[in-house]
């Protein structure tokens, strides 16, 4: 496990006390996803932070995993599960090195999830890909390039940002159901508020 992104994690999600960093409604693309979603689906929520995502795919009737590199995001995230009365079944990994289940999940989820250098992104996606079922779905919302302008939220480095070709070539084997690049104002706790440059992926896995 990588201890450095342990802590600073730890770190940034320690550091505003009880407050939830990204809040603790869900991520607006995913929940306009709610159809999608239903009762007894297995859906697998990667690097989920303080439990906004999986809480509320919990409480669409989901049965929901949900993995975080920070100890102090798992307590946060599973007090608030235990406040909406949703159980959840959290994992503490470092998603770069975690043994991935094989086609175990209905559906794979990841917002925001962009501390993986351009070497790394195979492995990560790579590791997304493999836990879906067959015939199952990944959602994937991050920044493009142009979020640097912004400034509002995400990483500082361009090599960790998405660009619809770097998506489209590492979903090539898989059926693109929607790949939006688009702009639109988040408030999303303290760490992502303003206007953002986004980029949203739904994919059918074949």
């Amino acid at each position: 496990m990588s201890i450095d992104h342990e802590a600073f994690w730890s770190a940034r999600y320690r550091g505003v006390g009880d407050e939830y960093l990204f809040g603790t409604a869900p991520n607006r693309f995913l929940a306009a996803q709610a159809e999608r979603f239903g009762a007894g689906m297995s859906v697998l929520s990667v690097a989920d932070g303080e439990g906004r995502n999986s809480v509320w795919l919990a409480e669409q009737g989901c049965r929901v995993t949900a993995t975080e590199i920070s100890p102090v995001a798992l307590e946060k995230a599973a007090k608030l599960a235990r406040g909406r009365g949703v159980a959840i079944d959290f994992v503490q990994a470092d998603i770069l090195s975690w043994d991935w289940p094989q086609a175990a999940f209905d559906a794979v989820v990841g917002i925001f999830i962009q501390f993986a250098s351009a070497a790394e992104r195979p492995r990560q996606l790579g590791g997304m890909k493999q836990a879906v079922k067959s015939g199952g779905l990944l959602f994937l919302q991050g920044y493009t390039p142009k979020q640097l302008e912004f400034k509002t939220g995400g990483p500082s480095a361009v090599e960790n940002l998405y660009t619809a070709e770097i998506l489209r070539e590492a979903f090539a084997d898989w059926e693109i159901v929607s790949l939006q690049v688009h702009e639109d104002t988040i408030e999303e706790g303290s760490a992502h508020s303003g206007r953002s440059a986004l980029i949203d992926l739904v994919a059918r896995k074949p």
